[in-house]
């Protein structure tokens, strides 16, 4: 990749004719989601406006689809977004709030989907000698997700080089985030089922009080993970969901404590299962209660490679400006873009997403709101990094 960027006047333009089509477009998107994995209207959405654009438009199946402008093979750029909402009511008053129940992006892969769409417009309108391919990726919010699936039907083959951004409400609009290495935190889900005798409360010593073995289990496991994980490691275990008992006189017989790991370091989420099987085992053995696990490994990591990270800050500084370039921390949460940067070199960059003066929202939140004027400067950010690496 060079160090000198190319002129961008051209792309600019282009993409100032499409501003209110993606206005229209994420409207559209945030006002009907669809859950992982059934992403169809979306996919279709997507698909038709750059079908009509003279894209190379396929597929996937379920849902997703991968784009292309440029030569039919050969090295080629890949730029990603994601499709699914979440299992959240929308608490936003805007005009455009979901009309689905129970279901809407606040993870903001709206804007994630459309900034990508409007890439591909630009890119389509100004120049179709460079090899630039879109991925529009089905079911980030869930374990295990869509990368890997995109992944074995071929979205990465003869990539050079992938980027991606996510919105970022804790930054103004205007604003990029970057960081090196490590952006994102590993990401398992697990679930722990317990089975044992139950009966009457007065008689706990002719049970196995399972109730008292689930709250051993939610207490100590994170205790022990503490202890035998590097503190370094940044390990988190944290149960969403505890289960167990309909009546206040009765120890049940089964119950169910589920949740997530996070943790920092790629070397201890390498080692960190057989690790937590062992320490069930031990924290429950004294209570006679049988137990099961259901472990997901759900992703590694992300970890931003040097050379790609550092054309996104020259890209940010020039788009931007310095003072709009910020750092920004290692974060817990997952991201199955992390799969894609363990085969290719890429980068992920966050988009800033709050109105200047504005109140600060939080992802995975109903009230989320974005300031729309985000959509462009992420479509200009990524078309910027495709041109780039191309030019390079």
């Amino acid at each position: 990749m060079s160090d000198n960027l190319p002129s961008f006047g051209a792309l600019d333009a282009a993409m100032a004719t499409h501003s209110d089509t993606l206005i229209a477009l994420r409207r559209d998107l945030h006002a009907h989601p669809e859950l992982s994995w059934h992403e169809e209207r979306t996919t279709d959405t997507v698909a038709q406006l750059l079908d009509a654009h003279g894209l190379r438009v396929k597929r996937l199946p379920t849902s997703g689809l991968v784009a292309e402008i440029g030569p039919s093979s050969g090295p080629v750029v890949a730029l990603r977004a994601d499709l699914d909402a979440l299992p959240v009511q929308d608490a936003t008053p805007d005009e455009w709030a979901s009309t689905v129940e129970g279901v809407t992006h606040a993870c903001g892969h709206d804007v994630h989907t459309t900034a990508l769409t409007g890439a591909a417009l630009a890119l389509a309108d100004i120049d179709t000698s460079r090899r630039v391919r879109f991925i529009f990726q089905p079911a980030e919010e869930v374990m295990p997700g869509g990368a890997q699936f995109a992944i074995e039907h071929g979205v990465l083959e003869e990539v050079t080089n992938v980027f991606a951004l996510h919105c970022d409400p804790g930054l103004d609009v205007g604003v990029i985030g970057l960081r090196e290495g490590p952006l994102t935190g590993a990401a398992d889900s697990i679930a722990v089922t317990l089975s044992g005798k139950g009966g009457h409360t007065s008689r706990p010593h002719l049970t196995q009080d399972l109730t008292f073995a689930l709250a051993k289990l939610i207490t100590e496991l994170p205790a022990v993970l503490s202890r035998r994980l590097d503190p370094r490691a940044g390990v988190s275990l944290v149960w969403g969901k505890v289960q167990s008992g309909s009546a206040h006189n009765i120890i049940p017989s089964t119950g169910l404590a589920s949740g997530t790991i996070r943790m920092l370091d790629a070397v201890a989420w390498a080692d960190a299962e057989p690790l937590i099987r062992q320490a069930i085992d031990q924290i429950l053995a004294p209570y006679g209660v049988t137990w099961e696990v259901r472990y997901v490994r759900g992703v590694p990591p992300v970890v931003n490679e040097h050379k790609a990270t550092a054309l996104l800050g020259r890209i940010a500084d020039d788009m931007v400006g310095e003072d709009n370039r910020v750092p920004i921390a290692q974060s817990l949460g997952g991201e199955d873009f992390a799969w894609y940067l363990e085969g290719v070199p890429g980068a992920m960059a966050r988009l800033g997403t709050r109105t200047p003066g504005g109140p600060t929202y939080d992802l995975h939140q109903g009230d989320l709101r974005v300031d729309e004027g985000a959509i462009a400067i992420g479509a200009r950010f990524l078309a910027r990094a495709a041109i780039s690496v191309a030019a390079g």
